[in-house]
């Protein structure tokens, strides 16, 4: 990799560098021409979003410039607009299209499940991406935003597993996302959809527990989770009946599928340091794959840069830092590629086993016996 630089706040602070972040609002156009055209045109938004950017990544290269992450919250306000604006632009296009598609004698079948493949690509690779976001902010009215669009998909507790399992856990055999060496995605994904919601509900009724209050108290944010998702099956079906609410659950699969796709890219093998009696080390950049590949970092607003993701949770996505080989591991291509290739395992262990073997070399050249942490055998914290 180049060698790093820092950006300036004052340079970070102009509008314009925020702009190539708002490239996500250029999808949808796209959904409403597959939805006004039919035929071919419903294809355009995973062309788009995975082969698209991923050609664009391999023109534009990386960007290996890091904004000074000093730069005050008042600085931010071009980047994070899009974030908050987009729980509204996602809903008007999901409920306009549930409502326009069922009435439209031009689309067929099959084009109406293509068009609405194409959507949950949308609501998976940016909705919960910006949920993810929003979900991680101070301020109670942007977790709201990041509810309502988990809703959308009805995944509403990666909220409480996100913030209360897998950022304590991840690296650890109790973090369900952690995706085990040589563990292939297609059991990867089927483990976490069942262990994800459990933990998750676990989670909430242990921190409940500790204040003295059960599972069912009215602090328990499942109610509203219950209570979002509702409504949205609710308005699907208003809309466009047994129809409307099929395709509704529909994109909302293809979402939770492209979410735990880059899940599994992020952390694949990569493990934290057992210390003993089911004692971890800390979260580090290297207990998490980076890449700096810059088209598709615009779309994911940084979401690659996802070792410093974890080391410093609370920064907003225009202050995430990317590093050098030297001190967290790097993807050799950025989410678009990578996703791909995490759906065919054989070419997946072919590209990643080779580096997780560097990655251990490289850290732990003291752990002679990694059987343990590639079966996740070793104690769970308590």
């Amino acid at each position: 990799m180049q060698q790093l630089h820092t950006i300036p706040a004052a340079q970070v602070a102009r509008w314009w560098r925020a702009l190539p972040f708002w490239m996500s609002l250029a999808l949808i156009p796209l959904a409403w021409i597959g939805a006004l055209y039919g035929g071919w045109t419903v294809l355009l938004l995973p062309v788009v979003t995975w082969y698209l950017f991923a050609a664009v990544d391999m023109a534009l290269g990386q960007d290996t410039g890091n904004a000074d992450p000093e730069t005050p919250e008042s600085a931010l306000g071009a980047y994070t607009l899009v974030t908050r604006i987009w729980p509204a632009v996602q809903a008007g296009t999901l409920f306009g299209l549930l409502w326009y598609v069922p009435r439209a004698g031009h689309m067929g079948a099959l084009e109406t499940i293509g068009l609405f493949f194409g959507m949950g690509v949308i609501t998976g690779t940016i909705g919960i991406n910006y949920s993810h976001e929003l979900m991680h902010q101070r301020n109670r009215w942007e977790r709201w935003l990041g509810d309502i669009l988990l809703a959308m998909v009805l995944y509403s507790h990666f909220r409480s597993e996100h913030l209360l399992v897998h950022h304590r856990y991840v690296g650890t055999p109790r973090d369900p996302v952690t995706a085990r060496y040589n563990e292939g995605f297609h059991r990867f994904f089927p483990r976490v959809l069942r262990q994800s919601l459990t933990s998750a509900f676990k989670a909430e009724r242990d921190m409940l527990a500790r204040k003295g209050k059960p599972w069912w108290s009215a602090g328990n944010p499942f109610w509203r989770y219950w209570a979002l998702q509702a409504v949205m099956l609710g308005l699907a079906f208003a809309l466009a009946g047994w129809v409307g609410l099929a395709l509704f659950v529909w994109q909302a699969f293809i979402a939770v599928w492209q979410l735990e796709l880059v899940n599994y890219v992020e952390h694949y093998g990569l493990t934290r340091k057992h210390l003993g009696e089911g004692k971890y080390e800390h979260v580090k950049p290297r207990h998490s794959w980076n890449a700096a590949h810059r088209a598709s970092n615009w779309l994911l607003i940084n979401l690659q840069r996802h070792s410093d993701h974890h080391y410093k949770p609370d920064r907003r996505f225009p202050l995430l830092q990317t590093y050098t080989e030297d001190e967290a591991p790097q993807l050799p291509y950025g989410y678009p590629v990578m996703t791909v290739a995490a759906m065919i395992p054989p070419l997946w262990r072919r590209v990643m086993n080779p580096r997780v073997k560097a990655w251990r070399r490289r850290y732990y050249p003291e752990i002679n016996d990694w059987h343990p942490y590639n079966k996740a055998a070793t104690p769970m914290p308590r």
